[in-house]
């Protein structure tokens, strides 16, 4: 796929109504998850596969996803915190921030940086998790839960094997997406927010990613999904609906094949 060149900008509302395949994703699924129960079972890879869910949402949605993998010889798990709510449902200030983070201070702090501050606990998780399997990880995302993988990944390159990104935006943080809306009523700098996520990228993800966008996608403009920066990333284009992502049988065999791949 050639990386965009466009500008980032909220996904168009007229994609709004393809965002109803999703449900034909979750039909579609049945089939290769009875397909993948069936035989002998593959050798047991060597890779804990962590799935961080999107916005709004927990592990029971990345579930069916987890399931394949493991039929296809993947340890996988859920991210194991809970629902999805970018760090809006967590107490906190700026000073609650890891070190990790040097951002510019603001003086009206509104909740801005909840997104890192949840990327602060999973990044404990999946050091806790390394520490107790001894497994190489790979980190998988959708939506959020991928920005959020890219940022663990970032911090962690002697732990995190890889990140697969499904539909998640690298610029902008909620900026280019259809929650946008959402963090404005919650009266966040959304500018401030986009010029803080650019920093970070001074220092680059190493990493393999594979980052699965679709030009249809009515949540997170696919422009805002292009990793400009990484410099071993690998994009994959789908025509598929943002909501039905984790749902979809041939995104999971880009999953899979991703996963496969070598290091």
């Amino acid at each position: 796929m050639t990386p965009s060149t466009g500008t980032p900008a909220p996904p168009k509302r007229s994609l709004l109504l393809l965002e109803s395949r999703a449900a034909l994703d979750a039909a579609r699924m049945l089939a290769p998850l009875v397909a993948s129960s069936i035989g002998r079972a593959p050798e047991p890879a060597d890779t804990l596969a962590i799935v961080a869910p999107g916005f709004g949402s927990g592990d029971r949605y990345t579930l069916p996803l987890r399931r394949f993998l493991k039929r296809r010889g993947f340890r996988a798990e859920g991210w194991g915190l809970g629902t999805n709510l970018a760090g809006t449902n967590l107490e906190h200030t700026q000073d609650d921030l890891s070190e990790r983070w040097d951002f510019a201070r603001r003086d009206d702090y509104r909740g801005e940086a909840g997104v890192p501050f949840q990327v602060d606990r999973f990044y404990d998780r999946v050091l806790q998790r390394h520490a107790e399997t001894g497994m190489k990880i790979a980190l998988i995302g959708w939506s959020l839960g991928g920005y959020m993988a890219r940022e663990v990944a970032r911090d962690l390159p002697d732990v995190v094997e890889r990140v697969i990104t499904m539909g998640s935006p690298t610029v902008g943080g909620p900026k280019y997406t259809a929650a946008a809306a959402f963090f404005n009523r919650s009266g966040m700098d959304l500018d401030w927010i986009e010029a803080e996520i650019a920093g970070r990228e001074s220092r680059p993800i190493a990493q393999p990613i594979t980052a699965i966008v679709s030009k249809t996608d009515a949540i997170v403009d696919w422009n805002a999904a292009i990793d400009r920066y990484s410099p071993n990333v690998n994009h994959v284009e789908v025509d598929a609906a943002h909501l039905g992502m984790g749902f979809n049988p041939d995104i999971w065999s880009h999953v899979l094949t991703a996963l496969q791949a070598e290091p």
